[in-house]
């Protein structure tokens, strides 16, 4: 078979977050010719950059990036929206005889893609009132009972919800990864992890992110949903003189070390998945695309 007849693998990267993981896939998508597909469910808004660590405009400009600023703040946006999405764009790249590269830490947005989740119809408006009337502890105990995973960011109602919402579809996937896909985790040291998260925090301090919160909730409102993100709600109370800036320094490092944690636990599920570190990374992706 000719080489530009040959469907180019989908490369799945997956990790917590300040694993490096973003850094890594760029390098690789110059090297091999890709586009970079971002399964974060953070980074899908518009105009909320420095707070999700958003790829640089000069990081974006080295290769193509898909996933980013799909919907303003606010928007229902869910892993359904993404697959849909993602499937799409994967069709798209491969099309232009480029690879596909799917980099994130959001695992049920990874998962969808790579199991081929099959959703079920959309959340009944009576049942989605009655989940939100009930308070973010006793959703908890619902799902503990229900055995029901919760999301990685469990302390959002929302996302808590959702997970309520889509219980069956678990179900409704498949058992092995789509045909060729390999899919690679960074594994961290736990000291490494931690350094590499306070970096990224102090480097969000410098780049203006209680700017870009004020301006954001100006904008939005502090209750929009997408500000219930963790640093958001920290720079709320930072200013509105309830914390100190080197307390919302060190409470945003602890919360980002708890979401790596989560996303761990969630990505350790999937048996699929080659866990190497940044260094070994490259190797293998370049021995499986050999």
């Amino acid at each position: 078979m000719a080489a530009s007849t040959l469907v180019r693998p989908l490369i799945v990267i997956v990790g917590p977050t300040a694993s490096g993981k973003s850094n890594v896939a760029i390098e690789l998508a110059e090297q091999y010719d890709g586009e970079i597909i971002s399964a974060d469910s953070r980074t899908i808004y518009r105009h909320m950059d420095i707070g999700t660590a958003k790829p640089s405009a000069e990081d974006q400009a080295r290769v193509p990036h898909w996933g980013l600023d799909i919907v303003e703040p606010g928007e229902p946006f869910s892993a359904a929206d993404f697959k849909r999405y993602a499937v799409e764009k994967i069709a798209e790249i491969r099309s232009r005889g480029h690879v596909p590269f799917l980099v994130g830490g959001t695992g049920l947005y990874v998962n969808a893609v790579v199991f081929d989740y099959q959703f079920g119809p959309a959340a009944d408006p009576e049942e989605r009132e009655k989940w939100e009337g009930m308070s973010l502890e006793a959703l908890h105990k619902y799902c503990i009972q229900n055995n029901i995973p919760l999301p990685e960011n469990s302390q959002n109602k929302r996302y808590v919800i959702r997970a309520i919402e889509q219980q069956g579809v678990s179900a409704k996937r498949s058992k092995q990864p789509i045909d060729n896909t390999i899919i690679v985790g960074i594994a961290t040291d736990r000291e490494q992890l931690r350094e590499r998260i306070h970096i990224r925090s102090e480097h969000l301090f410098d780049d203006g992110v209680v700017d870009e919160a004020k301006r954001l909730a100006g904008q939005y409102g502090w209750d929009s949903e997408a500000m219930t993100g963790n640093i958001y709600r920290l720079a709320r109370d930072f200013l509105d003189t309830k914390i100190t800036l080197d307390e919302f320094k060190k409470r945003n490092e602890t919360a980002d070390w708890h979401l790596a944690k989560r996303q761990l636990t969630w990505l350790k599920r999937n048996e699929h998945i080659e866990w190497l570190t940044l260094k070994e990374v490259k190797n293998y992706i370049a021995q499986r695309l050999a």
